[in-house]
């Protein structure tokens, strides 16, 4: 029979850490005599992040006495007090590799049921001072797991544990963790994890999105837990950069030029797909070389591809290329790359942008013109006005030769011309979207500024359309993802405070910032932290992929092996420190 040891509560507190400020409840300590524990927790305790901890789902963590004395012997520890690895029950008894998900437990007066493994999450090493110990957890099998309460009641150490029902499929705890974070996974009991209704739901959808990946007829579903579960990535075409020739320039509006670029020998070019973008670098001053990415604008030819550049009054390399660059010129270009892609689907299509952010969405364009899609589209775009809109005639021309194609142009400072039904002047709004016929089922590519972004993004979610199917491309930085961590002012990116490092240079392409790598910095993430570049990440440690990044070019060597390598192409910077010069989409 197991037996409830000890019930740990705390609420969060702000803790110091590597120069931040953490809001974190993983500091438990034992309490004594009996205590309610009620749908979202126990009485006395509470959880920093809802995003990754607490909720009626994980109301309840579970670890125990067995994985407490497998730690003090593989860590050389006698300090592990109960509540330290930021539990609420310690449990002697209940082994992960025997819990099912599912199974119900009555402790006390109270009833609960198996939901989840514990998250994968930097904090359980920041309360031992193990910063490796979330990628302990899971690769020796000794996640512990979440309960949901099913009927409240006041439960106190030395309860009895009783089990009141087994779960469906009878999958562990131990065996849905590794399903999650380790290679090598069975299609089966991905089928199986799918049939168990107990299962929270970000772990139900991280399993679609795999079993997806390895069906590709099949929908991905919702993000899940993980962010590696997504749209496979495709390998690059060529490694780092290669030395490509500009065949011609095209002046597209006042600000926006076309560059067309070729093989140096003439051959033809890999195929991209629509959407994708390619990483250029160039020699601009005296300055280390600047590495910029710009979209591809239209489907490749048999010898070129097409990227357009706006000229930003205050961008060195946007003025560099508008100012010096011209035909027979050579720069160094990285294969096409990307997410930001133009789905496999039979569903309507929405390519919505603004100003430059035209790009990717005109490329997704082209090929449905080279097509004849039969799909619906809409093709809704903002401009300042007439003489910046960048595109118009061809982008028009190419809708013409779809059968199902709607145009709707916003000029934000011109009136259009009488007869021009398709041009309003303003921004586009719920109600316009919504008087333009818009399915709730279609497939939407959004870019252009983030506030552009956001604001139609939620145009389109109040309007019925899914989340998953609201795809947005943008080229600075990504928002951060640093959970629990005390948010502070915004700072511009920069160099890193201290002196220069000798080793090789380090570009964050999309942060504009090149720097000599130090080995006082402990991964390419604490690099780009120190330079105040937005970083994601969660576990620190190789296991949940939040911080994976494309590797424009260069070589890493993983300072702690991932637990599973991430998709050709792309690293996890947490756990990665150059070899080589290194660029970075980042």
């Amino acid at each position: 029979m197991a037996t409830l040891l000890s019930v740990n509560v705390g609420m969060p507190r702000d803790v110091p850490w590597q120069g931040r400020t953490v809001h974190t409840g993983a500091w438990k300590a034992p309490v004594q005599g009996p205590r309610m524990v009620r749908r979202l927790n126990v009485d006395g305790d509470g959880q920093g992040d809802l995003a990754g901890h607490g909720g009626e789902i994980r109301a309840v963590l579970v670890y125990q006495l067995q994985s407490y004395q497998y730690w003090q012997k593989q860590l050389g520890r006698d300090d592990l007090a109960f509540g330290i690895f930021g539990e609420n029950f310690t449990v002697d008894g209940l082994p992960d590799d025997e819990v099912s998900i599912g199974d119900r437990y009555r402790i006390g007066e109270a009833e609960f049921e198996v939901t989840q493994p514990r998250v994968t999450c930097y904090r359980v090493g920041m309360r031992l001072g193990e910063p490796t110990m979330a990628s302990l957890l899971v690769a020796h099998h000794r996640p512990g797991f979440y309960l949901r309460v099913l009927t409240e009641g006041r439960v106190e150490a030395g309860d009895e544990i009783s089990l009141i029902r087994k779960g469906p499929e009878q999958l562990s705890v131990a065996e849905i963790d590794a399903l999650l974070y380790l290679p090598g996974r069975d299609p089966a009991k991905l089928r199986k994890a799918l049939n168990i209704p107990a299962l929270s739901p970000g772990w139900q959808q991280s399993f679609r999105e795999l079993a997806a990946a390895q069906q590709p007829e099949q929908e991905p579903g919702w993000p899940g837990e993980r962010a590696s579960c997504q749209q496979p990535r495709q390998e690059p075409q060529w490694p780092g950069f290669k030395t490509m020739r500009i065949a011609r320039i095209v002046p597209e509006t006042p600000t926006v030029s076309s560059i067309y670029l070729a093989a140096t020998d003439g051959t033809p070019l890999p195929e991209a797909r629509p959407g994708q973008y390619l990483s250029v670098r160039l020699a601009v001053g005296d300055a280390a070389p600047a590495v910029r990415s710009y979209s591809l604008s239209s489907a490749r030819t048999a010898d070129t591809y097409r990227i357009s550049v706006k000229h930003e009054p205050h961008g060195k390399v946007s003025s560099y290329i508008h100012a010096t660059l011209r035909p027979g010129d050579l720069v160094d270009i990285a294969s096409p790359r990307g997410t930001f892609v133009l789905q496999e689907s039979t569903r309507p299509i929405l390519l919505i942008s603004a100003g430059i952010g035209a790009t990717p969405v005109l490329a997704m364009l082209h090929r449905l013109a080279a097509t004849t899609d039969a799909r619906p589209v809409w093709w809704i775009h903002t401009a300042h006005d007439r003489a910046h809109h960048a595109f118009a005639e061809e982008s028009h021309a190419l809708l013409a030769q779809l059968p199902n194609a709607h145009e709707h142009i916003y000029y934000t400072s011109e009136t259009p011309h009488p007869g021009e039904l398709y041009i309003t002047q303003g921004r586009p709004t719920a109600r316009s979207l919504t008087a333009m016929g818009i399915p709730t089922d279609a497939d939407a590519y959004l870019c252009g500024p983030p506030a552009f972004m956001d604001d139609v993004g939620g145009f389109l979610r109040d309007h019925g359309l899914r989340p998953e199917r609201i795809h947005t491309e943008q080229f600075s930085a990504l928002p951060a993802i640093n959970p629990g961590v005390t948010p502070t002012a915004v700072v511009r990116p920069h160099q890193p405070s201290g002196p220069p490092g000798t080793g090789p240079l380090i570009t964050f392409a999309r942060s504009g910032i090149t720097t000599p790598w130090s080995p006082a910095h402990a991964s390419l993430l604490d690099l780009a932290e120190a330079c105040d570049i937005p970083t994601r990440w969660s576990c620190r440690t190789g296991v949940c992929h939040t911080c994976i990044t494309h590797l424009v070019s260069g070589d890493i060597t993983y300072t702690t092996p991932p637990l599973e390598l991430p998709e050709a192409g792309t690293i996890l910077v947490c756990c990665s420190a150059p070899t080589t010069e290194v660029v970075l989409d980042l």
